[in-house]
């Protein structure tokens, strides 16, 4: 059975997260969500491209996350969340799912 794209874990988890946490107005929920797909991401970032890239890549999610914040007072807030988990989803694919 073919694994989904780690690319697109990640970019879903953080926007899945944010979706949650908007809708439900429960932020942890939204964590929640946030959390198991980054956990699920890199897992396979570990098992494609090893402990550093997935080191480093488990950092660019959670550092997408974090700066989402700052980014959504300039373009607002979904855009911001689309744009950060694009560049996630962009440094996944060019590290871990290119040549799966």
């Amino acid at each position: 059975m073919a694994k989904v794209p780690s690319a697109a874990i990640a970019a879903g988890g953080i926007v899945g997260g944010y979706g949650v946490a908007r809708w439900t107005k429960k932020r942890p929920l939204g964590g929640a969500v946030l959390a198991v797909a980054g956990a699920v991401a890199a897992r396979q970032w570990r098992e494609r491209a090893g402990g550093k890239a997935a080191g480093a890549l488990s950092a660019a999610y959670v550092a997408a996350f974090a700066g989402s914040h700052p980014l959504a007072k300039k373009v607002g807030a979904w855009p911001a969340v689309f744009g950060v988990a694009g560049a996630v989803a962009l440094a996944s694919w060019a590290v871990a799912d290119r040549d799966t």
